[in-house]
């Protein structure tokens, strides 16, 4: 085999392991699969939009020394009926602070930053992500499209559909 093919063979493989591994993303963006089994049940509540039952779920689990926990829990307040911005920036700051390249904590917490009307912060997390992610990624995606979505709204806040 010349040394193209082998080269050829080598991107080709590449390739192919970053489809497998991004086609593994969770809807509730964890680090890496597999992910922590503790977390399923919450997990499946936070899916499914029951905010409530998935915040007290993480609550009896109390992981807060897992970055998905505090990922989880983040995301949870933030989508909560009535938002705590606050205490979702605490735990995405934690979960950041616990694995500086958690893709799920980058993304949903450069979301909360265009909640707060912060863009500068918001873009510096898609710039992270820029680094993080090979052949980008999906948490790149949705917060570039979060991005522009508030810049197109003329600066302000757009919920996903």
């Amino acid at each position: 085999m010349t040394l193209n093919r082998i080269a050829a063979s080598a991107r080709l493989a590449l390739a192919a392991a970053s489809l497998a591994i991004a086609a593994t993303a969770a809807v509730a963006a964890d680090t890496t699969p597999p992910a922590n089994a503790k977390l399923t049940a919450a997990r499946a509540h936070m899916d499914a939009k029951r905010w409530a039952a998935g915040l007290e779920e993480l609550r009896r689990v109390n992981d807060t020394g897992n970055a998905d926990w505090h990922n989880l829990m983040g995301y949870g307040l933030r989508k909560s009926k009535t938002p705590d911005l606050d205490g979702a920036e605490r735990h995405y700051s934690e979960a950041l602070r616990l694995d500086p390249k958690h893709r799920g904590a980058l993304e949903y917490s450069g979301e909360l930053y265009l909640m707060k009307g912060d863009l500068t912060t918001a873009e510096a997390r898609l710039a992270t992500l820029d680094k993080l992610c090979t052949l980008t990624c999906s948490e790149y995606r949705d917060l570039k499209k979060a991005i522009e979505r508030y810049k197109a709204n003329g600066n302000k806040h757009v919920p996903e559909a």
